[in-house]
Formats: C-alpha cells, sequence, structure tokens
C-alpha cells in the first residue's frame, strides 16, 4: 500500500531529476559562479510580499535560496507545494529550510520539505533546554540522528546549523564537536555558518580537516572585528582560504546570510554580497 510518505519519497526524486533551470546549476555549484541566498536575511520582504521578493531575488543573480519561515504545515503562509512552484517560477530552486523540528513535529516538518522539492532540512538552533550540559547534546545527537534517518526514508537530508554557543567548552569538550562525532555520517550534515564558527575563535580549516565531508552546506557573511555579522567584503574574514578547501568540507551549496544589514539594506547588501563573490572569490 502507498503512503503519503512514499509519494512525497517519490515526487521529490522526481524533482531532484528534472532539470528546472539547468544542468550546471545541479551539477556544479561548488566552484562555479552560481549562488545561494538565505531568505532570512530578506525576510521583512518575504514576510510582505514573497513573490516580489523572490523575483528580486532572482533579479540580482541568486539561483537557489533557503527558506526561513515554516510552520503548521506550510511556508511563509503557502502549503509545500504552493510554495516550491513559486520559488520555481521565480527562476530559483528551493533548496533547503531553515526549519524548527522537535520530537512531536519532525516527521510532519520532513515531509513539507519533500513536497515542496527541497534537498534539505535544517534546524537553526537548539532550544536552551537541549544545551547546557554534554548529557543534553549527546541526547541532542541521537535526537539529531532519529530526524536524519526520518529525512533519509523522505529522499533528503538533514542537518544542523551552528551559532557561537555550540563551540563553548563545558568541561573541557566542545559541544560542537560532541554533535559532529555522536552522529551518523549517513544520516546528518552540517550547516557551516562561517561567521558564527570565526567569531567563536575556532578556525573553519581545522573542522574541514578534521571532519572532511561533513559540512555540504554553508552560510556565508562576513564579521566585524567587534564581531557582529557584516555583508561579504565589509568584515575581517578571508574567505579565500575556506573556499579552497570546499571540496575537503563536503560543501555541495552555500547560502549569502545575513541577520542584521546595518550599512546597507537588505536588497542592497545581497546585491553587494554576490558581487562580492564574483569578482573577488571565484578568480
Amino acid at each position: 500500500m502507498s503512503t503519503r510518505r512514499d509519494f512525497i519519497k517519490r515526487s521529490a526524486l522526481v524533482v531532484a531529476a528534472t532539470p528546472l533551470i539547468n544542468s550546471d546549476m545541479i551539477a556544479g555549484p561548488r566552484f562555479s559562479g552560481k549562488t545561494g541566498l538565505a531568505l532570512y536575511t530578506i525576510r521583512d520582504a518575504m514576510a510582505k510580499d514573497p513573490a516580489r521578493a523572490l523575483a528580486e531575488a532572482a533579479e540580482a543573480g541568486y539561483d537557489w535560496v533557503e527558506a526561513a519561515s515554516h510552520s503548521e504545515g506550510k511556508f511563509y503562509g503557502m502549503k509545500p507545494k504552493e510554495f516550491g512552484r513559486l520559488v520555481r517560477r521565480s527562476g530559483l530552486l528551493p533548496i533547503s529550510s531553515h526549519s524548527a523540528v522537535r520530537p512531536d513535529n519532525y516527521e510532519q516538518m520532513v515531509d513539507d520539505a519533500a513536497e515542496a522539492g527541497m534537498k534539505y532540512i535544517i534546524l537553526p538552533s537548539l532550544p536552551g533546554d537541549w544545551t547546557g550540559t554534554i548529557d543534553g547534546y549527546q541526547v541532542t545527537a541521537d535526537f539529531l540522528n532519529k530526524v536524519g534517518a526520518g529525512c533519509k526514508k523522505a529522499g533528503i537530508r538533514f542537518g544542523f546549523h551552528n551559532h557561537q554557543i555550540e563551540f563553548m567548552e563545558i568541561g573541557g569538550r566542545v559541544p560542537y564537536d560532541v554533535l559532529l562525532e555522536l552522529t551518523d555520517p549517513k544520516l546528518v550534515i552540517f550547516e557551516l555558518d562561517i561567521a558564527w564558527i570565526t567569531a567563536a575563535g575556532k578556525d573553519p580549516l581545522a573542522y574541514f580537516r578534521n571532519y572532511p565531508g561533513r559540512f555540504e552546506v554553508w552560510h556565508m557573511k562576513d564579521l566585524t572585528p567587534e564581531k557582529q555579522d557584516a555583508t561579504l567584503g565589509e568584515g575581517i574574514i578571508d574567505f579565500k582560504p575556506i573556499l579552497a578547501e570546499a571540496r575537503t568540507a563536503g560543501m555541495k551549496y552555500w547560502f549569502v546570510e545575513q541577520d542584521h544589514c546595518r550599512t546597507h539594506t537588505p536588497m542592497e547588501s545581497i546585491r553587494i554580497s554576490r558581487e562580492y563573490y564574483l569578482k573577488r572569490l571565484l578568480k
């Protein structure tokens, strides 16, 4: 008997196999001029008029997006298929979603992401009661594996996005390392936020060497000397050596992402970031 999950998995595989825009976008985004945008950066515009905001992102030259509003079975108030169609009509691909998966909702959220045609669903942060102790992170790792197994059945991948807190030692251990060591690489990927790992005083290159292939998705934003996020090229991070090790990291997709746009409007910021990548980092 065919279940809803079986149907969604088949649909997701069909979407993944279909050349929706062009084949090189799927085959080789890692070292190409293709760029992704985390829609959290333009969240106000997305809340006001998603169609217009997506059109502006496409006009700015972006190729794929990561959603940042997913609740009650909807993305930005739209059912999964409706949202996926809107993204594609805009000339973009819906690659991933930041979704607050929890033990009581993860199956529905995974199905939503698959139904929208996404490749990944990402847990953006951990609830406070899941952190604070190494035991808590160990329990969290078990949950991440469980969700990852559910994603595998649905035909998509599951990942975790870091902030600074996961790098703060507890009893001599780094919680982020615990998550990496206790999660199954076949089930859980890590969306590395380059700015926040740098702000925490850790070296992304060391993590690439120690945990090769685990970092399939990246958030790229710059960092000021005061450890505030910034538009690409307007901070202190040297991205070239990081990008040079993208293959070691296992990176497949990356997104321009900025929590707070202090010196430009969000739409200005995403244009500047993309231009900086193309002119300064891609060479």
